[in-house]
């Protein structure tokens, strides 16, 4: 994996737990998954929290712009609850064959999520 790509995780994941005791973990897809730096692409992830609403985005969105700024790049985030995530089939689908889960501690896990 790149460093930076490395450093985003590490930072999105220490700065959510800190933030939100809810805080379940994260999944790496898209494009990035093959661990190299794609400098026209965003990175795309999927953050779980058991409560996901309009609060949380509002403290979620200035810890993304300012990981995006000092290590300059593009986050595309998506905040969800576990529940809401099955829901969106084909991100769920594209998510669960190809994406990598990194637990709360931001470390790289076999095996997703489950509740």
């Amino acid at each position: 994996m790149s460093e930076k790509l490395n450093e985003v995780i590490k930072r999105l994941s220490n700065g959510f737990r800190k933030k939100f005791d809810d805080y379940k973990g994260l999944y790496l897809f898209g494009t990035y998954l093959d661990g190299k730096d794609h400098e026209d692409e965003d990175i795309e992830i999927v953050a779980l929290f058991d409560i996901e609403d309009k609060s949380k985005r509002e403290q979620i969105w200035p810890l993304i712009g300012k990981i995006e700024t000092e290590l300059e790049v593009c986050i595309d985030l998506y905040p969800y609850t576990p529940e809401d995530f099955k829901k969106d089939g084909d991100l769920y689908d594209e998510v669960m064959e190809e994406g990598i889960f990194y637990n709360p501690l931001g470390i790289k896990q076999d095996k997703g999520f489950e509740r």
